[in-house]
């Protein structure tokens, strides 16, 4: 086990986007990183990204709709850190774009498994490391949506997922407490990553029409989860929407 001189965070989908936006900012804060996601070569590439803070790095692959995969996360996570003191719940995914009564159950399942009991896996792991190490207590963040708040066309499973997080934050906020696990949520529209680059192009909006979207640098994301993480454990930012600045949430439909 490595000397524990760098608080510890482990990330999940942190191969791409958003994920290795916020794995790349705590690394170089100064923060040891469990990279976690499905594909390894990804996750090899945000450390290689991470140039000499990579020696901080820890690349796992996981699939955090396993329990026994997710366990085995946190178990290397505290083989070679010691202990925990941030879990950004990131991984997450979508089903295709079509109408309500024709999505199939199996991509129903597949994104309820990844963005809601997969969080749920890796907070209840986290919650095990958090209570019994010392000092005790850590920090999750949950990775919401705008799509928490309202959603868009043709989003139904994505949209419950994200509503569901929402719910998941409070009680996890809540049951925390008596631990000193602190928990919140930050809800995030239209950053510039791999998934967004449609938008530039057009997606449906709530009339039916196509239109071409803002986005925002990710950096504001990273940035913004840097800020959540670096409070002391006295404080917590319970929700924070993040966005881009012209997209249409306030006001949309």
């Amino acid at each position: 086990m490595e000397s524990a001189t760098a608080k510890v965070a482990i990330v999940t989908g942190a191969g791409s986007g958003i994920g290795r936006a916020v794995s790349l900012a705590l690394l170089g804060a100064g923060w040891s990183v469990v990279l976690a996601g499905r594909r390894a070569e990804f996750l090899e590439e945000t450390a290689g990204l991470a140039r000499d803070a990579a020696e901080r790095a820890l690349v796992h692959s996981a699939n955090v709709a396993d329990p026994e995969s997710v366990a085995a996360l946190f178990e290397a996570s505290r083989a070679r850190f010691g202990r925990l003191d941030l879990l950004f719940n990131n991984a997450g995914t979508g089903a295709p774009p079509v109408p309500l009564e024709d999505l199939s159950f199996e991509h129903w399942k597949r994104v309820v498994d990844i963005n809601l009991t997969g969080a749920f896996l890796c907070t209840q792991a986290a919650f095990r490391l958090m209570k019994d190490q010392e000092p005790r207590g850590g920090r999750i963040v949950n990775n919401g949506s705008i799509s928490a708040h309202v959603p868009r066309p043709r989003s139904v499973a994505y949209t419950a997922t994200k509503h569901a997080i929402t719910g998941l934050t409070r009680s996890t906020s809540l049951d925390g407490r008596a631990y000193g696990i602190a928990c919140g949520q930050i809800d995030i529209g239209n950053a510039g990553t791999e998934m967004t680059k449609a938008m530039s192009k057009g997606v449906m909006q709530a009339d039916g029409s196509i239109a071409a979207e803002p986005t925002m640098d990710v950096s504001a994301v990273a940035e913004a989860v840097l800020y959540m993480a670096g409070l002391p454990l006295e404080a917590n930012v319970q929700f924070m929407t993040v966005m881009a600045t012209n997209m249409p949430f306030i006001g949309r439909g």
